[in-house]
């Protein structure tokens, strides 16, 4: 791919899941060393995590840092099958003649690429706004991001990483979310006070044709996420483009209507 948004700082490099422990830490296999890996995403990562899949993962930009590698996507197959534990270290390149994707799995991402994404022009629905702040504080409440510029309202941001994929609709959440369910109501409260909000889901996976919540997951969270819309909260759903060098920003998504029943 041309130079992405959001270059990996260092080469990743190419290695196998093993196990996951408590969330936040993954086992890999890299040259023939099982090796402790950094993951930063508190999901399910459903249907992602088969025993010698493919990982990529980046340096830590802290080299004293106790787990030196950072998960960033995981190689979903063409034919999914596990995969051989004894087979060498898969390459990029490889990988690719092999038929398959990456999915990226790494939860800042979005909040960082949709920042990136504002600075390069390549975000519509944020166009006449002059500046944004991350990790933006309204209140009691701290999200993602906002936008603002004169004689504009304000413009506030939410971003979720979205892995799964259900009936060929990308699907968020991919585990129960009660801190999604809570930013949910946070983003129509601003509505009703007169400013823009705005869910960003960034589809990390060039599978599917639209974006749905997940009620099969989280029936709430679809029932709040719909009602949200109808309050006049904006869904942008983006497709992104992972690969080995980073990530980029794609095309947006439709958003599936609510199926009755």
């Amino acid at each position: 791919m041309p130079r992405p948004l959001l270059p990996f700082s260092a080469p990743c490099v190419c290695g196998r899941f093993l196990r996951r422990y408590r969330r936040f830490s993954v086992e890999m296999r890299l040259q023939g060393e099982a090796v402790w890996i950094h993951s930063n995403n508190s999901g399910s990562m459903l249907g992602l995590l088969r025993p010698g899949a493919p990982v990529l993962a980046s340096p830590a930009a802290n080299p004293a840092r106790k787990l030196r590698f950072t998960q960033e996507a995981v190689w979903l197959a063409d034919r999914p099958a596990d995969e051989d534990l004894r087979a060498p270290d898969p390459t990029p390149r490889g990988l690719d003649r092999a038929g398959g994707f990456w999915v990226g799995v790494n939860t800042s991402v979005p909040n960082r690429l949709l920042e990136a994404a504002f600075h390069a022009g390549r975000l519509p629905f944020a166009a006449g706004y002059s500046h944004c702040r991350r990790e933006a504080v309204r209140g009691a409440s701290r999200l993602d991001a906002c936008f603002w510029s004169d004689g504009l309202p304000p413009l506030w941001v939410e971003c979720k990483n979205v892995t799964m994929m259900e009936d060929d609709a990308a699907c968020f959440p991919d585990a129960a979310t009660e801190r999604g369910r809570k930013h949910l109501r946070e983003l129509m409260d601003i509505v009703a006070g007169g400013e823009r909000a705005a869910m960003f889901y960034l589809v990390q996976r060039p599978d599917g044709h639209c974006f749905a919540p997940a009620a099969c997951i989280d029936p709430e969270y679809a029932d709040l996420m719909y009602a949200a819309q109808a309050a006049g909260v904006e869904i942008y759903p983006y497709r992104a483009v992972v690969g080995p060098e980073g990530i980029d920003l794609g095309q947006p998504l439709p958003v599936r209507p609510r199926r009755d029943g």
